[in-house]
């Protein structure tokens, strides 16, 4: 018995459009959380403060529930052992804060509203006796932890936050 073209190429096309058709109907993972980060200041002297500012978005089509952050300094930062500076204050939508030493953790007020944001400040200040000059930088990044869909479901990532170079006092 011979084989027409249709029966050889019909099948496995048909089955295709099928996983095709089901793949589209399925709907869009939203993805990594959207957080923007900005720095006041992008050189400071020694004694000066410095405020970072965390914007989350929630991409979600449910509302955040637990939003966990913590502010480090970057493996740069922590090997120039001349930088000298302390988190001071922290603001916006937090339910608890824990500044002082040399990085900052965060809770953000809850619940966040699907496709809402939340901001933060974390200010820091930069110890009068801190090196400075010839490429002494403080640099940060965060850890975001968020759960969601009545906390069944979690997201979480490492972002960059850009921080400051510590110039000398003229």
């Amino acid at each position: 018995m011979r084989t027409s073209s249709l029966s050889r190429f019909g099948l496995p096309a048909i089955l295709a459009f099928l996983v095709a058709l089901l793949l589209s109907a399925t709907p869009a993972q939203a993805g990594t959380p959207v957080l923007s980060v900005a720095v006041d200041k992008t050189t400071a002297a020694p004694g000066e403060a410095v405020t970072l500012t965390l914007t989350l978005t929630n991409p979600h089509d449910t509302p955040a529930q637990f939003v966990y952050e913590s502010i480090q300094p970057t493996y740069g930062t922590t090997l120039n052992t001349g930088l000298k500076y302390g988190f001071t204050s922290c603001g916006g939508n937090v339910t608890s804060c824990d500044t002082g030493a040399t990085n900052g953790l965060v809770h953000h007020s809850v619940p966040v509203a699907a496709g809402a944001t939340t901001t933060v400040t974390l200010t820091y200040t930069i110890g009068t006796d801190s090196a400075c000059g010839n490429g002494a930088r403080i640099d940060f990044y965060t850890y975001l932890y968020y759960e969601y869909a009545n906390g069944t479901a979690n997201d979480s990532g490492i972002f960059s936050v850009p921080g400051n170079e510590v110039v000398c006092p003229v």
